[in-house]
């Protein structure tokens, strides 16, 4: 029963405002809280969820102070993104109500799930409380959200808890507005709610005998085991076909994150945050090997779902003298989504889970882990996926709808309205038909719950990608967007820059406007117009695909090229192939060549005995970059001759000079910081840009990417890295969208008809 308001202030005359509240409003105990100041301020009126967020009537003398706290002390969870006023004539109600919600075309959005709170903590640890031990408790300032959502606005009925009845005791949590449970609508209990497949006490009796569980939690399913176990840890990658990819590590708390890592100050605050990534922070070195082998830091997650609380306090009781840490990693056989279905959980995880455990709530939307790290004191991510989708990027100004369709590594879709744009969960690779359908998932629930009709389409100019053939499918008019520019015009949007800028876009390849194979590019980007003003010396592919994947064929080739053949005889004289593939490249054998920074990365990694043969993207790389210390760059290293910057001096002097791991790493890293700054600042210069933004999956590298801010910065050029999305392919829908809608406002005639 709403109890009846204190009379309204008269030192004040009585207005009545409506507020119309935008954001992410709903789902967040806003509800509540209006109802609350309302009381405060001694105001009638009412407040209601409805297709356009929140919409609140006041009435009474202090209003405006009404308004002003409603922005100063919003729920933790809610995004503001306006509060619209507008003067009403007296109403003359006795109280303030929170009436029913209204439907219609979606305006508003959901917000992204996040990780229980201190209060439903405490709950689930109370002997008293009716929660405890419940592995489903949660409240208006936590759980899920997005990837239980089926359509907005966000009620019980459009979630998959519309099949679970409330019990008294939550019925009456859910209708009373002084409870932090009011209109949660995953709000139940052991009494009304979902439930577990298996006891805890089962589950960690299984992770410590060495066995390797499937969980199922917020987004989808865990594969686990006890992450101290060597023995567990190398079968989980037998079993799922990872060789050496890094694992994931979930702990229970921040102080067992720092038993086992070494966490910034930065990093504590993104482990600790609601969303609850991974956080990629520096390992201590008291895990086994095989978590992140040839890596320095290792991927690090705090416990965000209550059945984790109770999984990693079951684990304690039963060892109390040992720190307790778990693998955690995305349920798939290699490739392929993630499961989220028991039925598709049982299907395709039996072969490596030893124990899956289920539970009866729907997972709707699939959503990975977020991985993320923190660059130049700023976190950046390297997956984005739960805890941040569906939060969008605010473009800045309005525009038409355009579905970007992404690229088909790392593969993630864009929807814009308005001046928001909604970048999807990490999808991931496009080659296998698991993923494809989750693709086609994502961009049907995507246009779903935001009530959108897209009015473009926007891909890659890649002939042969998965995702062009879906974009050419949905029958739009259509944007194609060369893969660099869009890397570029990810960052120019999320940074909301307006004009011409520089744009040093650095990756693995993409497909280049004139049919080559692009990845270490220097652009000029002006809204819809773009040139290409550099990019680094070609380098040979030898041996095409196998040239990605087998570093010591990018070394090769770049030595034979630099007039070396005898430098790659004696460094690569233990690779079997390689004497014959240096004889048939010094014969003149004609082989693709790419711009790629990567796969200068990879030739050095190989040149420098790191690394021959990968077994995932980006593995050279990565352990390379993890050998490197601070040193003086070699600024006879480089050339840069008519836009061009060549490395294979620097090569050669690594080879001559016989330098391996740390030694070659280091010279490596410091030579080309200096040398793609220098040739940034001269075409700067040259352009009259005193702007430039960094992007591609290359500024995964934390020490290039800090490297080249800090002298592009130092030099006085205002310079962006990517934030709100990932610096590689996972952001590109997000600039392939942006793009496109400066095609279209600017330039029709590169838009195709269907």
């Amino acid at each position: 029963m709403l109890q009846r308001n204190p009379a309204p202030s008269r030192s004040m005359p009585p207005r009545r405002l409506r507020l119309r509240v935008r954001g992410v409003v709903q789902g967040v105990g806003f509800r509540p809280f209006a109802f609350g100041l309302a009381r405060r301020y001694g105001l009638s009126g009412f407040v209601l969820n409805d297709s356009e967020g929140v919409l609140i009537e006041v009435e009474g003398g202090p209003v405006e102070d009404f308004r002003a706290a409603l922005r100063a002390e919003a729920p933790a969870l809610a995004r503001i993104d306006a509060v619209e006023a507008e003067e009403r004539p007296l109403g003359h109600d006795a109280d303030f109500v929170i009436a029913e919600s209204r439907g219609g075309k979606a305006a508003t959005r959901i917000g992204a799930d996040a990780a229980t709170c201190p209060e439903c903590l405490r709950e689930l640890r109370d002997p008293e409380s009716r929660f405890f031990g419940y592995a489903f408790v949660n409240c208006t300032h936590c759980g899920p959200r997005y990837t239980i959502t089926r359509a907005l606005p966000y009620d019980r009925a459009q979630t998959s808890m519309a099949g679970f009845s409330m019990c008294p005791a939550c019925a009456s949590d859910y209708r009373d507005p002084e409870n932090r449970r009011f209109h949660a609508e995953p709000v139940a209990c052991p009494a009304c709610g979902p439930r577990l497949s298996h006891r805890i006490e089962d589950i960690a009796a299984a992770l410590l005998g060495g066995r390797i569980v499937a969980l199922k939690g917020i987004g989808g399913f865990h594969l686990m085991c006890d992450a101290q176990n060597a023995d567990a840890i190398a079968e989980l990658r037998r079993r799922k076909a990872r060789d050496e990819k890094p694992f994931a590590v979930m702990v229970g708390d921040i102080a067992t994150a720092r038993h086992f890592a070494d966490p910034s100050a930065a990093e504590e605050g993104l482990l600790s945050s609601a969303a609850r990534p991974v956080v990629l922070v520096e390992g201590r070195g008291r895990l086994p090997a095989g978590i992140a082998p040839g890596l320095s830091r290792i991927g690090v997650m705090l416990a965000y779902a209550p059945v984790h609380h109770l999984l990693f306090d079951e684990l304690v009781r039963r060892s109390p003298t040992t720190q307790v840490a778990l693998v955690a990693t995305s349920a798939n056989p290699g490739g392929e989504p993630l499961a989220a279905t028991n039925e598709d959980a049982e299907r395709r995880l039996a072969t490596i889970a030893d124990l899956i455990v289920t539970h009866d709530r729907d997972i709707l939307v699939r959503a990975d882990d977020s991985v993320m790290q923190v660059v130049a004191g700023v976190p950046a991510f390297l997956r984005r996926a739960r805890g941040f989708v569906p939060e969008p990027v605010n473009l800045g100004s309005d525009g038409p709808s355009v579905i970007a369709l992404g690229a088909d590594l790392k593969n993630t879709v864009c929807l814009t309205r308005g001046r928001e744009a909604f970048v999807s969960q990490h999808v991931g690779g496009l080659d296998n038909a698991e993923t494809l359908r989750f693709q086609r998932e994502t961009v049907e629930h995507l246009c779903r719950i935001l009530a959108i009709r897209p009015d473009y389409a926007a891909c890659d100019l890649h002939p042969d990608f998965r995702s062009v053939r879906l974009a050419e499918d949905i029958g739009l008019p259509l944007v194609r967007v060369q893969h660099h520019v869009a890397h570029v015009a990810a960052v120019a949007a999320e940074h909301r820059l307006e004009g011409a800028l520089l744009g040093l876009a650095l990756d693995g390849h993409g497909y280049g406007a004139d049919g080559g194979i692009w990845g270490g590019e220097l652009l000029m980007l002006d809204g819809c117009r773009w040139r290409r003003l550099g990019h680094l010396a070609t380098l040979s592919l030898a041996g095409g695909d196998r040239a990605a994947r087998e570093p010591w064929r990018m070394g090769v080739g770049a030595l034979v090229a630099a007039g070396r053949g005898d430098l790659a005889r004696e460094i690569f004289a233990g690779v079997p192939e390689a004497a014959r593939l240096v004889a048939l490249l010094e014969g003149g054998m004609r082989v693709a060549e790419t711009s790629s920074l990567g796969r200068l990365f990879d030739a050095a990694a190989a040149i420098a005995g790191a690394r021959m043969v990968q077994t995932f993207e980006g593995q050279a790389a990565m352990e390379f970059e993890a050998l490197a210390n601070e040193v003086e760059a070699d600024t006879e290293g480089y050339r840069i001759e008519n836009g061009v910057v060549d490395f294979r001096p620097l090569l050669v002097r690594m080879a001559e000079q016989g330098l391996k791991g740390a030694a070659a790493s280091s010279l490596f890293h410091a030579t080309l910081i200096a040398g793609l700054a220098e040739w940034t600042l001269a075409t700067a210069r040259t352009e009259r840009l005193d702007r430039v933004v960094l992007s591609g999956g290359c500024l995964a590298n934390r020490r290039l990417a800090e490297g080249l801010r800090a002298r592009l910065s130092a030099a006085g050029i205002e310079t962006c890295l990517p934030q709100a999305v990932p610096a590689g392919d996972g952001g590109l829908s997000l600039g392939q969208a942006a793009f496109a809608r400066h095609v279209i406002a600017n330039d029709r005639t590169q838009v195709e008809e269907p």
